[in-house]
C-alpha cells in the first residue's frame, strides 16, 4: 500500500524520510505534503582552542574544601568549594590554569584566587569541585601537570 502523506514524525524529501526535528516547520505544507526544501538547524559554534601561554611544570596537587568554605581568600573573595578555583604561591590572581591529573588524564581549568599551598612539596591546591573532576578526592592528592592559559 502506498502512502499519500509522510509518516507521522517524519518529512518526505524526494524518496527519503527524515525526522521532523531536521525539517523546518515553516517548510512543511499545511496538508502534509512534502516540503520543497529542507532547513537544517545550524550546529552550535565549536569553542575555539584555548591558547597555552606557558607550561608550568608538574608536581603534587591537593585540595581544600568544607573547612575553608565561605572564608576570605588571599584575593579577598569568599572561598567557594563548589567553584573551579585554586591556590598557587606566585601566579597572579585571576590567572587561568589547566590542571591535568597524570594518573588518569582528567583535566580542569581553574582560576587562581588564593595563595598556597603552604605545606609539603605541593604546587597547587584546588577547590573540592576541581578535585572531584580530577579524581583527587579518594587519594587526597596526586601528581598533576600545570599549563597557564590565555585569560
Amino acid at each position: 500500500m502506498e502512502r499519500d502523506r509522510p509518516l507521522r514524525g517524519f518529512a518526505a524529501v524526494g524518496t527519503w524520510l527524515l525526522p521532523l526535528a531536521l525539517a523546518s516547520s515553516a517548510a512543511l505544507a499545511q496538508d502534509g505534503e512534502a516540503p520543497g526544501e529542507l532547513a537544517i538547524a545550524e550546529a552550535a559554534p565549536v569553542a575555539s582552542p584555548v591558547e597555552v601561554i606557558e607550561h608550568l611544570g608538574s608536581g603534587r596537587a591537593s585540595f581544600y574544601g568544607k573547612r575553608f568554605h565561605g572564608r576570605p581568600t588571599a584575593s579577598g573573595e569568599a572561598f567557594d568549594m563548589h567553584a573551579m578555583t585554586a591556590a598557587h604561591r606566585t601566579l597572579p590572581f585571576g590567572s587561568m590554569v589547566r590542571v591535568t591529573n597524570l594518573a588518569n588524564g582528567r583535566s580542569v581549568v581553574v582560576r587562581i584566587n588564593d595563595r598556597g599551598p603552604f605545606h609539603g612539596n605541593r604546587v597547587i591546591d584546588v577547590s573540592r569541585a576541581a578535585a572531584t573532576e580530577l579524581g583527587l578526592i579518594a587519594p587526597g592528592s596526586g601528581e598533576v601537570d600545570l599549563e597557564l592559559l590565555a585569560s
